[in-house]
């Protein structure tokens, strides 16, 4: 496995891969949610690169740029047994040269002015122009995103399907601790107690999934219901709601979902979604 720090070192081992090319991007610390992507990269593609860069683009000033985990040492190791042909780990400057900032961004109108994108002013600018710079640099045949953030999947769709790349977006489904909670760097911020109380998250999910299966469509009585279990565990729910699997605005004819939430619990804001899926034959 290679070490690349640099952009020119990045575009040379490019150069010189041979069949079709897999990018897993990541801000590091990684976990069994990232080395589910480095496997679905490495079961499609014969080559495969991580790339590990805390992106402070989409951080907000009152966010956790400063203390967001780092374990670059830890993450090479993990990446050599997981099987990455190369890990793309740039300093800061070497991504935004212009001291830490950059005159070009990505906005993805509509799609990131709902959830976090209304709740997180600038994020997904700062995610929509790091990936669209990690896609420029790689050129990859396919790009392999976590469902954990889903948001953050259908942006990224749109901005490549706007912006005419030529680079499949793959989507992996969320990895989950046995008692449901996804897996999150963040997760790391969670007290012992905080820990216990925090699936009620991905339970709150769970049960308007249930119910919206078995037909129930009064979708602010659903969203009331999942708020409430959340707050009833001890969690500050930032949102709980139901969208199309596109994130519109849902409808009663519909027959598939994607149900959102996040929540705040000490330290951490953590964030989960399923999907709705039409029963078989409907």
């Amino acid at each position: 496995m290679q070490r690349l720090d640099t952009a020119q070192q990045l575009r040379a081992w490019r150069a010189e891969a041979s069949g079709n090319v897999g990018l897993v991007p990541t801000m590091g610390n990684l976990h069994a949610g990232h080395l589910a992507l480095v496997a679905a990269a490495r079961a499609r593609c014969k080559r495969v690169v991580v790339s590990i860069f805390v992106n402070p683009l989409q951080f907000g000033p009152n966010e956790d740029l400063d203390s967001y985990p780092r374990t670059l040492d830890a993450d090479l190791q993990a990446l050599e047994q997981a099987g990455a042909d190369a890990v793309f780990a740039p300093a800061v400057e070497q991504m935004y040269p212009h001291g830490g900032t950059t005159a070009t961004t990505v906005r993805v109108e509509g799609i990131t002015d709902m959830l976090c994108g209304s709740r997180r002013p600038g994020h997904f600018e700062g995610v929509a122009t790091v990936v669209t710079k990690l896609l420029n640099l790689v050129d990859p045949d396919e790009a392999f995103f976590g469902e954990k953030d889903f948001q953050q999947l259908a942006v990224i769709r749109r901005l490549v399907a706007d912006l005419c790349m030529q680079v499949d977006i793959v989507g992996v489904p969320t990895v989950r601790e046995a008692d449901g909670l996804a897996l999150s760097s963040r997760n790391q911020y969670l007290q012992a107690d905080e820990r216990k109380r925090a699936p009620a998250l991905a339970a709150a999910l769970a049960d308007c999934r249930a119910r919206l299966s078995e037909g129930e469509r009064d979708f602010v009585a659903l969203e009331a219901r999942g708020r409430a279990m959340i707050d009833a565990a001890g969690l500050k729910t930032d949102y709980f709601e139901i969208r199309s699997p596109e994130l519109t605005a849902p409808r009663a004819d519909m027959k598939a979902f994607r149900v959102l939430a996040a929540a705040f619990l000490g330290r951490a804001r953590l964030i989960d979604n399923m999907a709705v899926e039409p029963a078989p034959g409907q």
